[in-house]
């Protein structure tokens, strides 16, 4: 599932986070996509995409394992049966609070993408002089530079993003699936409801937590130039300094791949558990 996130949506990813951290040198994601491609050609789109597939593939297997958890955590706290099916609303709850663990594993990794993603305009901008262009090579920097710790540099705000951010996921991924089965059984729709399902989800997730997000985008890109500040230090700098619609910037390229790649990835997880169910079922 998360393989077909990222090949899915990486390009849109790179044009999102580009447009977050310096919107003032891109008029929109056409320009976006035009300047990058001159200027980097058509590699440049999938910049990051090593730390993306690590990040995506890490994320969504600690996501979904901890989602069935946390679902039975649920079931004890409302007091039903293990076996009971759970209402849109109890599965929002259940992904919300299985985005808490994955954002441990998230956070190191996305802060290498975002890097590697906004290297070119950082040396553009002047921010840095020389910009490190391998995997390898920020992963380096961070450690000689911070530490460890460093790549936890934005958890806060991860944090922020993915708890609120998969209670309108999963939520809307459920309901959905519910409108789209009508009385049936979720389990027996096809692969066009589910990647709408998928598509609509992510399509919630990212309209309710989208200003939290570029608040890490800028946390985790221009530490490389020096210490940031805080998570509300940053997000009323911004507000301040470039008014509330920046914090929007770089929007549309997420929309787009929010429903692109979310759909790609539940389609991918929902035909993949079934896969591994029968295997199990048949030993």
């Amino acid at each position: 599932g998360g393989t077909a996130c990222v090949v899915t949506g990486q390009p849109f990813d790179t044009a999102k986070v580009k447009m977050q951290t310096f919107p003032d040198m891109y008029k929109g994601i056409v320009d976006c996509f035009v300047k990058t491609y001159k200027q980097v050609g058509f590699r440049g789109f999938y910049k990051g995409t090593t730390p993306a597939l690590v990040a995506n593939i890490a994320e969504n297997s600690v996501l979904f394992m901890c989602y069935g958890f946390c679902q039975q955590v649920v079931r004890r706290i409302v007091g039903v049966d293990r076996k009971t099916k759970l209402s849109d609303l109890q599965n929002a709850a259940a992904g919300s609070f299985a985005s808490a663990f994955a954002t441990l594993v998230l956070c190191p990794t996305e802060l290498v993408k975002c890097r590697l993603q906004a290297m070119h305009e950082m040396q553009l901008s002047g921010k840095i002089i020389q910009g490190h262009n391998t995997v390898w090579s920020v992963v380096k920097g961070v450690i000689q530079k911070d530490g460890p710790l460093g790549f936890y540099r934005g958890l806060s705000s991860t944090l922020l993003r993915e708890v609120p951010g998969y209670f309108f996921f999963f939520g809307g991924y459920e309901l959905s699936r519910t409108f789209f089965a009508s009385g049936r059984s979720k389990d027996e729709l096809g692969p066009i409801p589910l990647l709408l399902s998928g598509g609509f989800g992510g399509s919630c997730l990212w309209i309710a937590v989208y200003p939290v997000d570029c608040v890490k985008s800028r946390i985790q890109v221009l530490s490389m130039a020096g210490k940031q500040t805080g998570f509300m230090g940053t997000f009323v700098t911004v507000v301040r300094t470039e008014g509330v619609l920046a914090l929007y910037s770089g929007l549309k390229p997420t929309m787009i791949r929010a429903f692109l790649a979310n759909g790609a990835l539940f389609l991918a997880y929902e035909y993949s558990r079934k896969l591994m169910m029968k295997q199990i079922d048949s030993y």
